[in-house]
């Protein structure tokens, strides 16, 4: 199906236009991608190899110049025109474009260039850039996180381990456990890519290049902090999006649990947060219900980030260690999936934070009702009574149960009633009703965890003050490289215009 296009002007080995269904289903779809997401990229990387071109006397001043404007005037629209008679390919589009543009050909333009590591370093700019953004909206999480926390150090809850009610906690004290994991996500993100960091260009098709590139200098241009050691490296290894994806996939898994505690804390059993009316939804026929939807949304979209990760793992797996467009455009086809969920996810989390309410009465009197001091009253029995403590367990037990069985609630206890179980096992002990009523009591309960890292006010205020440091810090971290981008990118274009 001859288009007319002469496409021996690209290669010798081709001069038909691609197959209708090949262009629809591969070719156009690609392209569109790529002009949307890569296109500002490859635009960079022409120009930092402008300059390489120059210090190897490759090209002159004036061919330069010309050469740097005909890359400005490239505009996405106009490249997905011409891209027909380019064999629907960026680079070769690009190409192509510019040299129309140019006064006179420049015979060493592009000379010993290959588009594997153009692609593949494309490739990673983008993806840095999307990093930049989730850690953006991370920090913003962390600020309206830490915001909600300070208002609920003092707040009571009961806390659960194994779907049961077990001890006093505060909203805040499980907040805080929140904010260290977001913290640790973008701590373990920045690591990522600090790890990942360098530049596959000047790597050539698999085996390096024939010309004296400087390599140092081209990662510097663009931004990345060293080029990749390894040539054939360069261009055959994606494995720093599946870290990435792997470290999203991680935050999702995590979330989901979190998720499923706010979603049980929202039922009518619970009653222990509400969301405002433009955050709930209704149903159709149980004119009762009000349902917060946008916690199922959150959870079920960490789904979608864990079956990302796995597809672009299977996607790799078994593939030759080279450059192939298998590994390099069909396992990162998801990979606009991966970053558009992880920030609609964030911003729907962010929504939901900023807006959670904690119904402190009702969190309140579910405390009351539990025997959340046994714990404590077993504790004091070893500690001040001199019971051993299994055995002190043990009493404190057998007294719970009676106190149930009777329909008592922990205000009711006794001293009498702890004193005659007590007696059973042949310790006998001088306590009052208010020293047993005291580990009872849901706000001393809150106090009297005192280690590192517990639920007592001070401890989390501790905590909360870390955190803010931390994140502080770790903010600063990422500005700073994305500060380092910037000032390469304008150092790039002075070169140029010089």
């Amino acid at each position: 199906m001859d288009s007319g296009v002469d496409f021996k002007g690209l290669t010798g080995r081709i001069k038909e236009s691609p197959h209708n269904a090949w262009r629809e289903e591969v070719l156009n779809p690609q392209l569109r991608y790529e002009a949307r997401h890569l296109l500002p990229y490859y635009l960079w990387i022409e120009k930092a190899l402008l300059v390489e071109h120059q210090r190897l006397g490759l090209i002159n001043r004036n061919e330069v110049v010309d050469i740097h404007s005909a890359i400005d005037q490239l505009h996405p629209d106009e490249v997905l025109k011409q891209a027909e008679a380019h064999l629907s390919d960026m680079a070769f589009t690009i190409e192509g474009m510019i040299t129309a543009n140019l006064p006179q050909p420049v015979i060493a333009w592009h000379v010993d260039r290959s588009r594997n590591d153009y692609q593949a370093t494309a490739q990673m700019m983008h993806i840095r850039d999307s990093l930049f953004d989730i850690a953006a909206q991370l920090s913003e999480l962390v600020r309206v996180t830490l915001h909600l926390t300070e208002k609920h150090v003092d707040t009571v809850m009961p806390g659960y381990t194994h779907h049961q009610a077990a001890q006093v906690i505060s909203p805040a004290f499980y907040l805080t456990a929140f904010l260290e994991f977001l913290i640790q996500t973008s701590r373990r993100l920045l690591s990522v890519y600090n790890e990942g960091n360098g530049c596959p260009l000047g790597s050539g098709a698999m085996a390096g290049q024939e010309l004296a590139w400087d390599r140092d200098r081209l990662a510097e241009y663009l931004g990345f902090s060293y080029p990749v050691h390894n040539a054939l490296s360069g261009v055959a290894s994606r494995e720093w999006i599946l870290r990435i994806s792997g470290e999203i996939s991680i935050f999702a898994t995590s979330l989901s649990r979190f998720l499923t505690d706010f979603t049980q804390w929202g039922s009518n059993e619970y009653g222990f947060i509400d969301l405002p009316d433009e955050l709930s939804g209704i149903s159709s026929s149980m004119p009762q219900k009000k349902n917060f939807p946008i916690l199922e949304r959150i959870r079920g979209r960490t789904s979608h980030l864990i079956s990302i990760h796995m597809g672009m793992i299977v996607a790799q797996r078994n593939t030759p260690y080279s450059n192939l467009v298998e590994v390099s455009k069909e396992a990162g086809a998801p990979i606009p999936s991966l970053f558009q969920t992880m920030k609609s996810l964030l911003r729907l989390l962010t929504v939901f934070m900023s807006h959670l309410r904690f119904q402190e009465k009702r969190m309140r009197q579910a405390c009351e009702k539990e025997f959340l001091g046994g714990f404590s009253l077993a504790n004091a029995l070893t500690l001040e009574a001199g019971i051993p403590y299994r055995t002190a367990q043990v009493i404190v037990g057998k007294v719970i149960v009676s106190s149930i069985n009777k329909g008592l609630i922990p205000a009711d206890m006794k001293a009498k009633d702890v004193g005659e179980v007590c007696m059973e096992y042949g310790y006998k002990v001088s306590i009052s009703d208010d020293w047993v009523q005291s580990y009872f009591d849901v706000d001393q309960n809150l106090l009297r965890k005192r280690s590192l890292g517990s639920t007592h006010p001070e401890q989390v205020r501790e905590m909360v003050n870390r955190f803010q440091q931390v994140f502080v810090q770790l903010e600063n971290d990422w500005s700073q490289y994305q500060i380092e981008q910037q000032k390469a990118k304008r150092t790039l274009d002075n070169i140029l215009k010089d």
